[in-house]
């Protein structure tokens, strides 16, 4: 890990004005990814997978109606950087030699599979993207089956039913055990939507403390955080404007941190709290490791990291180069996509839900 992101201290100390609440106290590593060029030795979001020569690479066997007019992973990423580029030097050429070259030939794939007409089936089973690489000497929460020191997280850049999101893949492996790298994965031939290619990214990984959210309280404790006079003791002082709706403030600047993690408490908000059970053994699953859509929005803004204040408190941003979605990724409507896993056995079978 080459950089930091520091946590900003939260402005109410949970467990000092809600005591109550204390036993709730839940370790979370938020990830921080950040633009970089990882290697697959590296913790990642995105980045190159640590993926031994001879194991096949994931595919998705699930049914993939082609749009005929969505873009391949080389062609969104080449746009990414061509609009990053004009950024940095808007009166550069619209396409450099080397970009030019690669949009021609993307041209001219998409323009025979458009002139072959619709149904447009894409190609199956489908290729898997990377998303995220874990070490466990970075991610010391990971609780990996056996002599495993490394999770990868793949998904299938397509939607699919019933939920409409990405279908994801979990391997747990021991890094030593792999000698001969793949060098060159395969690739889908084009994505659903570009929110489902990852850039490549770098991780800051720092340890917090998190508290759930207010829907995943008892209604003893929701009528505790209900209670003005307990908040106006607090030391931090919390603005009056909350006085009417004191469980906002809990829920955007106390508990559940936004962004990329592992383990905490769940995000919920989209629905009510959904509990998991093993498929294998009924164990209640736990939360595994979040893929977030942003690192902070206009009401989680307290929640940036010190080194991103300015960043995050900025009156705007040049399209496509957002602060707070570092990773390019976007799930569902700019929702997080949670990941669960058995506590009893990693290897169990996982499940996912949006939030």
């Amino acid at each position: 890990m080459s950089f930091v992101r520091t946590t900003p201290p939260r402005p109410v100390d949970v467990a000092a004005v809600f005591p109550e609440l204390a036993p709730l106290a839940r370790a979370a590593i938020r990830l921080h990814p950040r633009a970089g060029s990882p290697s697959v030795f590296e913790s990642s979001v995105g980045g190159p997978l640590l993926w031994p020569a001879d194991e096949p690479w994931p595919h998705c066997d699930g049914s993939h109606p082609g749009s005929g007019m969505s873009r391949s992973p080389a062609e969104i990423r080449l746009e990414r950087r061509r609009r990053a580029r004009l950024h940095r030097d808007p009166h550069g050429p619209q396409y450099t030699p080397e970009e030019e070259a690669i949009k021609k030939r993307n041209d001219a794939t998409f323009m025979e599979r458009l002139d072959a007409g619709p149904p447009w089936p894409a190609e199956s089973p489908v290729p898997m993207l990377p998303v995220a690489q874990l070490y466990l000497r970075d991610i010391p929460l990971l609780r990996p089956p056996g002599q495993a020191d490394l999770l990868q997280v793949l998904w299938c850049p397509y939607d699919h039913e019933p939920d409409y999101k990405p279908s994801t893949a979990l391997f747990w492996r021991s890094a030593a055990a792999v000698v001969d790298i793949l060098a060159t994965p395969p690739e889908p031939y084009e994505a659903d939507y570009d929110g489902y290619v990852p850039e490549p990214c770098l991780l800051a990984p720092e340890q917090i403390t998190e508290y759930p959210n207010s829907l995943d309280l008892s209604a003893e404790e929701r009528q505790l955080l209900g209670d003005w006079s307990r908040w106006q003791a607090a030391d931090g002082g919390v603005d009056s404007s909350y006085a009417d709706y004191p469980a906002e403030f809990y829920d955007c600047e106390l508990a559940d941190a936004p962004g990329w993690k592992v383990g905490g408490w769940p995000p919920w908000g989209r629905t009510d709290p959904y509990r998991r059970f093993c498929a294998v053994c009924d164990a209640q699953m736990v939360p595994l490791l979040t893929i977030a859509s942003f690192e902070w929005d206009g009401g989680t803004r307290g929640w940036a990291p010190y080194e991103d204040e300015a960043a995050a408190f900025a009156a705007s941003h040049v399209a496509g180069q957002d602060p707070a979605q570092p990773t390019a990724v976007e799930v569902g409507s700019a929702d997080n996509l949670q990941l669960y896993v058995c506590p009893a056995s990693p290897e169990h079978p996982h499940t996912d839900l949006i939030q």
